[in-house]
């Protein structure tokens, strides 16, 4: 394996590492009950508990590998530090089954907010990575708001409404299928659109 395939193999495990750790610490502890300092937790906290630091640990080797982080690893950093610092506090789970909710809505907000300036944020993110046309961009940028808005209204009917396991195998594998089968989809919008990056 060459140097550049290792890399994104350890970059792709970085980024999904955290979640896939998650499902799998939830699996083990589910039907267990802990009691720490005098309180009793269920698994889906306790293993919350775990997937913070685990988070954040990848995120600051992510920046150690690549340099930089993206504005979108940043604020679902944070947020995930509060919601699910909310949940462990209050020993409470719904704050982290939130937290989906809240992020993507505020990506959502930002890429209509950037639509109505005449820009596109996404592009602002992404366009070192798929460079493309402005209409393009344009066009793109609706789409991804509509998607992010869609994944906020999917996770609060489902968390609201189904098990705490239907929950994580929709945060775990649904909005990471959904995620890759729609920029699958937008094949034909980088082919139209798409311009040769310059050297």
């Amino acid at each position: 394996m060459n140097k550049g395939k290792l890399f994104m193999v350890l970059k792709s495990f970085l980024e999904f590492g955290p979640i896939i750790i998650f499902f799998l610490s939830y699996g083990r502890i589910k039907n267990r009950v802990f009691s720490i300092g005098g309180v009793e937790y269920e698994g889906f906290i306790v293993a919350t508990a775990t997937f913070i630091p685990v988070l954040l640990i990848s995120i600051g080797l992510l920046w150690l590998l690549t340099g930089n982080l993206s504005r979108m690893q940043v604020v679902t950093a944070i947020l995930v530090i509060i919601f699910g610092g909310l949940s462990i506090w209050f020993n409470d789970e719904r704050f982290f089954k939130m937290k989906p909710t809240i992020i993507y809505l505020i990506f959502s907000g930002l890429l209509v907010f950037g639509l109505l300036r005449q820009k596109s944020y996404l592009a602002y993110v992404m366009e070192s990575m798929i460079p493309m046309e402005p209409v393009g961009w344009n066009i793109l940028t609706k789409r991804v708001a509509f998607f992010f808005f869609s994944l906020a209204v999917a996770n609060e009917i489902i968390w609201r409404n189904m098990s705490t396991d239907t929950w994580v195998n929709f945060k775990t594998f649904g909005i990471t299928g959904a995620v890759f089968v729609f920029f699958i989809l937008q094949s034909g919008l980088f082919k139209r659109y798409g311009v040769e990056p310059q050297e």
